[in-house]
């Protein structure tokens, strides 16, 4: 029954004029790959700030507090030792980047689950686009109420669009996000997604892993004729020889 009613909105969307791919809106959901972003997604966020004092950071004298030996008691260095009351702390948190690398093909692929699950839940609305006269908040939420807007809600547009900046941005439970800047973990955060016709036509030509790529025609360059090098010889002038002196006559006289 849930395949079913996914080919009905399917058909309902392309009688709309908007097509939805079958390999991005109807991809089998993966929750191991939807688990994985929206971790990679979270730990994103973290800011690491978090930092404790350590032996060399804490106040205190640093002089010894009593001799070595010949007290009876335990040898002591330093007020500031983490055993101490107001002491140090060891292997405490440290500032840290809680960010990783995560592979493109595992996050398109989670995105793909993502909008899919959206879509055989019937949570995914696509509308022609987000056209809006004002920039008050009351005239969005009276769109968005006509659009069965109950808990929260995903708008997701194509191109700069200033009142709807303005409108969303102070609604509680409602966010606007860029179809190159969506993440699976928004997508499964909000509970309706409303999509444009344009950001539905960018996400296909994003997501779909059977697009063909664009062969780009070749073009035909003009080389430039090689300057061919003057020798050095040609440059510089021939040199005169230098003409040798006459012999001398040899005279009778010695």
């Amino acid at each position: 029954m849930e395949f079913r009613n996914r080919e009905i909105r399917k058909r309902d969307y392309a009688s709309r004029g908007c097509r939805l791919a079958d390999a991005v809106f109807g991809a089998k959901v993966n929750p191991h790959l939807l688990h994985e972003a929206s971790r990679w997604y979270l730990n994103g966020l973290r800011r690491g700030t978090h930092k404790v004092k350590e032996k060399s950071e804490v106040s205190g004298a640093g002089r010894k507090l009593w001799k070595q030996k010949g007290t009876g008691r335990a040898r002591v260095g330093s007020i500031r030792s983490p055993l101490w009351r107001h002491g140090g702390t060891v292997h405490g948190p440290r500032p840290r980047s809680y960010s990783y690398a995560m592979p493109k093909k595992m996050l398109l692929g989670a995105l793909r689950s993502a909008l899919s699950a959206k879509l055989a839940d019937e949570k995914l609305t696509v509308v022609d686009g987000w056209a809006l006269e004002s920039h008050k908040t009351q005239s969005l939420l009276v769109t968005l109420g006509k659009l069965s807007f109950t808990k929260s809600a995903l708008l997701v547009a194509h191109g700069e669009n200033r009142n709807l900046e303005l409108a969303s941005r102070n609604l509680e439970g409602v966010k606007l996000s860029a179809p190159n800047a969506l993440q699976p973990y928004e997508v499964l955060k909000h509970d309706r997604l409303l999509l444009s016709k344009d950001a539905v036509a960018r996400l296909v030509r994003s997501l779909d892993p059977e697009k063909t790529p664009i062969e780009v025609p070749d073009v035909e360059t003009i080389a430039a004729a090689p300057v061919k090098k003057e020798t050095v010889a040609a440059k510089k002038p021939a040199a005169k020889k230098a003409a040798k002196p006459a012999p001398k006559k040899k005279t009778g006289k010695r």
